[in-house]
């Protein structure tokens, strides 16, 4: 996968911009790559909205150079060199009804001005001109990131029809930018909350994703919680969650430094770890496999490194040689922090994990099949004493082969279940 280099990917929307200036069309970098600008971040990405027509995006930059997945919107991607990636190229437009919620039935192209005013909110609203470096802002988006305020476009009720995911993104720039939610948007997200469930659950798992993964996650979703979209995204029995229990579960979320998918949702779920939470988060949100498996073992193992530092070694081993052990830690390393579990069984896993594999995790000294070997019959018992030698190896009471063959013999010989 090719890495993309920020100068080449701004070097190439000013080119891309330019090329159409040249054409005798206007064309403005549009949207996020603006706020981002404004507020002193690098872009990750640019958009460049025009008043050329998809075909007229073509033919200028061609055919090999361009692909039409949006053009029934008036979106042509354009293709860079591969450290600057591709930009999306939009002609200025009008929309008609949303009647899926998500996408304008019908697109009729306008000016600037007309395409500016049917965007979502102020701060995304505004164009940049970088051949002359001047920003075009019809909707006053340079106020309100002055002010610090998430507002929308117009009336706030009716972006909100036009696409229901605005809500969720809403709260999502309030968070990260560490803004406010302008009132009159609050009062309109708060009344349409309950339509949140038209969105489909990729687009909803993919902002909670950006939400939970940004390290104002607490702050996120404390506002989900405040505008009434929490109880949309999560489970119904989740709403009674509060007091003491969500100011903790709050807390635990901000103490993650920067925590994997699964352990930011495992922190969100930490007094919630019953049956049936995950799998209906896995659904609502379009888990893949992978996520929901690993979010799964975190969860099920909460309090598992809980009193490690005294615990049965072997049993401590085998929770620290799992590929997701380290988020294990990290999620008892928070705990930790907030006084909800002990420092010395997080000193003590941590200095194990330090130790080197061969000590952490050592080759086993004999398997099922040296028990074949041996003249001994396949069946439930193998587990147990296969078990029995790994916990004496860990624990050092014996070092090769020979002695855990031994050790099996006498196990046999104790047992009524084994035999040859």
């Amino acid at each position: 996968m090719t890495t993309l280099d920020p100068q080449q990917q701004r070097q190439f929307a000013v080119d891309v911009t330019r090329q159409l200036r040249d054409a005798g069309y206007e064309a403005y970098w549009a949207g996020g790559c603006v706020r981002d600008q404004l507020l002193g971040h690098t872009p990750v990405d640019y958009d460049v909205a025009t008043s050329a027509r998809p075909e007229q995006i073509r033919d200028l930059f061609g055919k090999g150079r361009t692909l039409p997945i949006g053009a029934a919107f008036g979106v042509i991607t354009v293709l860079g060199p591969k450290p600057a990636g591709q930009i999306e190229v939009a002609t200025f437009r009008q929309d008609a009804d949303y009647s899926d919620g998500r996408r304008p039935d019908e697109v009729h192209f306008s000016t600037a001005e007309e395409d500016a005013l049917r965007r979502d909110f102020t701060i995304n609203g505004m164009f940049y001109d970088p051949v002359e470096e001047k920003t075009i802002d019809y909707v006053g988006g340079q106020e309100d990131l002055r002010r610090g305020v998430v507002r929308a476009i117009g009336n706030a009720a009716e972006r909100i029809e036009e696409d229901k995911l605005r809500m969720l993104r809403a709260v999502r720039f309030a968070a990260t930018f560490d803004f406010k939610l302008d009132e009159t948007t609050t009062e309109a997200v708060r009344q349409h909350a309950g339509q949140l469930t038209v969105v489909s659950a990729e687009r909803i798992g993919a902002e909670m994703r950006r939400m939970l993964l940004h390290h104002r996650r607490a702050i996120a979703i404390e506002k989900l919680r405040t505008t009434g979209l929490l109880e949309i995204v999560l489970p119904e029995h989740f709403e009674g969650l509060t007091g003491a229990a969500w100011d903790e579960t709050l807390a635990l979320l901000a103490a993650l430094e920067e925590p994997s998918y699964p352990l930011a949702i495992v922190a969100l779920l930490y007094h919630h770890t019953d049956t049936e939470t995950l799998p209906a988060i896995t659904r609502g949100w379009r888990l893949s496999n992978k996520i929901a498996e690993r979010t799964a073992w975190l969860l099920a193992g909460v309090e598992s490194l809980d009193g490690a530092a005294g615990m049965f070694w072997p049993r401590v081993q085998r929770i620290l040689i799992h590929d997701g052990a380290a988020e294990l830690v990290e999620l008892l390393a928070a705990r930790v922090s907030l006084g909800i579990a002990a420092a010395d069984d997080l000193a003590f896993v941590q200095d194990r994990l330090a130790w080197p594999a061969e000590r952490l995790n050592p080759p086993l000294l004999i398997t099922g099949d040296d028990l074949v070997r041996c003249g001994y019959k396949p069946g439930k018992a193998f587990r147990r004493l296969l078990d029995a030698t790994r916990d004496a190896q860990l624990e050092g009471q014996i070092q090769t082969p020979e002695e855990a063959l031994r050790l099996v013999e006498r196990l046999v010989a104790e047992s009524s279940s084994g035999g040859r």
